[in-house]
Order: structure tokens, then sequence, then C-alpha cells
């Protein structure tokens, strides 16, 4: 290895024209940068979403609705897929929160809603943080028991 065989590893070098090194160079003077303004200087970055003084298209255009921060979410999970557990034979007798998280059906902190869709044939004791009326007399009509968690 000899020094005229140097080369840098590709990819390495991304500038192919060395700005600023004189005005036989064809980049010297402004070095590719014009005639003043903000541009022209070091330092100048804009802001992401800036126009031109412009208003920005993220102010213009209109927001509607609202945002209730007080606003409870619940996980729902239908009866056909309680049902469909129980044939699976992944459940038996008993339903928690505890089950459902074992089966990737909600996350450890959810609250976790019945929902009536579907038909539920095997007699099962739910518990959850709420229920449907159509759910809750399903679960009862097929021998089960709807408990709630804070139930007092």
């Amino acid at each position: 290895m000899k020094l005229n065989n140097l080369k840098p590893a590709a990819g390495s070098v991304k500038n192919k024209f060395r700005k600023g090194r004189g005005e036989a160079s064809g980049n010297g003077g402004t070095s590719g940068r014009g005639h003043k303004g903000q541009k022209s200087r070091s330092g100048n970055k804009k802001k992401v979403g800036f126009e031109g003084g412009q208003m920005p298209l993220q102010r213009r255009t209109p927001k509607f609705g609202f945002k209730n921060i007080n606003r409870v979410e619940y996980n729902g999970i239908n009866l056909d897929v309680i049902q469909k557990l129980v044939d699976e034979s992944k459940i038996s007798g008993t339903l928690t929160k505890e089950d459902l998280v074992k089966q990737g059906l909600a996350h450890k902190n959810d609250l976790i809603k019945i929902l009536g869709r579907g038909e539920l044939k095997a007699n099962v004791s739910i518990t959850a943080d709420k229920f449907t009326k159509t759910a809750q007399e399903a679960i009862e009509k097929a021998g089960g028991k709807a408990e709630l968690v804070n139930a007092k």
C-alpha cells in the first residue's frame, strides 16, 4: 500500500465539490449560496412548516371537534369472542381480566366492557368492568354470571 493508492471507503464521501476553496474551483466567493439574504448566511435554519411568512397550512386549516380529557375508554370484547375461547378450550368456567390479558385480547391496565354481539352457549362466569344490557342477559340466559369488578 502506498499513499497514492489511498481512497476513502465507498459511500463515505458525500460532497463532490469542495465549497469556498477559491475562485478557480468554480465554488469560491459565495460558495453556491447566492448573494445576500437569510439563506446565504451561516446558522440558517427554518422552522418545520415555515412558509415564508405566509400563514402555514397547519394554522390555516379549520379545527373541528372536542377531545374530552375525562373520557373513560373501555376495551370492548364481544360474546362471540368469548364463545370462541370456550370452544378452543382456552377458558373454562370463569373468565377474568388476567385470562383476557393472557389471550392477548386486552392489556393489563385496560378497562374491559363485555359487548353483546354473537351468541354465548357456554356456562361462563365473567368478571369485567362493565357489561351491556344485551350481553348481561345473554350470559345469564346461558347459565353464567356477569360480575362487575368494582361491585360492592
